[in-house]
C-alpha cells in the first residue's frame, strides 16, 4: 500500500513539474511576442465584457500617439518613470507608511509598469500572490519590452472609463474625436 502511495505521489509530482515548466516556457514566449503584437484580450477587459460593461478599444501605435499625451500620463502618473527600473521605492515606502497611520485609507505606489504588468498579464484586485507576480511580470516587462514599449502599451490597455481601454477609444468615447494620427493604424 505504501508502495502505491508513493508511486502516485511521485507521478503527481513529476506532472506538477512538467506543468510548471510548460506554463513557464509558454509564458516567456507570450512575454516576448507581445514586445511587438499587442495582447489579443487581457483579463481586465475580458471581466470588463463579462461584467456587462462592455469592451470598446483601439490598439495604436507608438507613432500615432500624441506626444502631449505621453508626457501627460508620465506626468499624472509616474514621475519617475524614465529613471527607475520598474519599481519606485521611495513611494512604495511611504504609501507603506502611510497605510499603517490609515489602514482603512490604502494609498498605492504603482508605477506605469507595474500598471501594465497587472492589466496584461493579471487579474484586478488586491492579494500577496497577485502582488508577487506583479513584480515578477514588471521585472520582466522592464528587461524585454523598454520604456518605450511599456507606455505605448499602457496607453492602449489602461482602463479610461467604464468598458473603454486606451487613449484613442477614450477619445472616441468621451469627445467623439478620433485625434489620433491614422497611418499605419491597427484597429480592434
Amino acid at each position: 500500500m505504501k508502495k502505491k502511495k508513493t508511486g502516485y505521489l511521485l507521478r503527481t509530482w513529476k506532472f506538477l513539474k512538467k506543468l510548471a515548466l510548460y506554463l513557464f516556457i509558454s509564458h516567456l514566449f507570450y512575454l516576448v511576442v507581445l514586445k511587438w503584437i499587442d495582447p489579443p484580450v487581457t483579463i481586465t477587459q475580458l471581466a470588463s465584457l463579462l461584467n456587462g460593461n462592455g469592451l470598446h478599444r483601439n490598439y495604436v501605435g507608438w507613432y500615432q500617439i500624441p506626444a502631449s499625451a505621453k508626457l501627460a500620463v508620465i506626468a499624472s502618473e509616474d514621475q519617475l518613470f524614465a529613471d527607475h527600473n520598474g519599481f519606485d521605492w521611495k513611494s512604495i515606502e511611504k504609501a507603506i507608511s502611510y497605510n499603517k497611520k490609515k489602514p482603512n485609507r490604502v494609498r498605492g505606489a504603482s508605477t506605469i509598469s507595474q500598471q501594465v504588468a497587472k492589466n496584461v498579464f493579471l487579474w484586478q484586485g488586491r492579494s500577496w500572490l497577485r502582488k508577487a507576480l506583479e513584480m515578477y511580470f514588471t521585472f520582466m516587462i522592464e528587461l524585454v519590452w523598454g520604456k518605450k514599449r511599456i507606455l505605448e502599451m499602457y496607453l492602449n490597455i489602461a482602463e479610461m472609463g467604464k468598458g473603454v481601454f486606451g487613449i484613442e477609444a477614450a477619445a472616441e468615447h468621451n469627445f467623439k474625436k478620433q485625434p489620433l494620427n491614422f497611418r499605419g493604424r491597427r484597429r480592434l
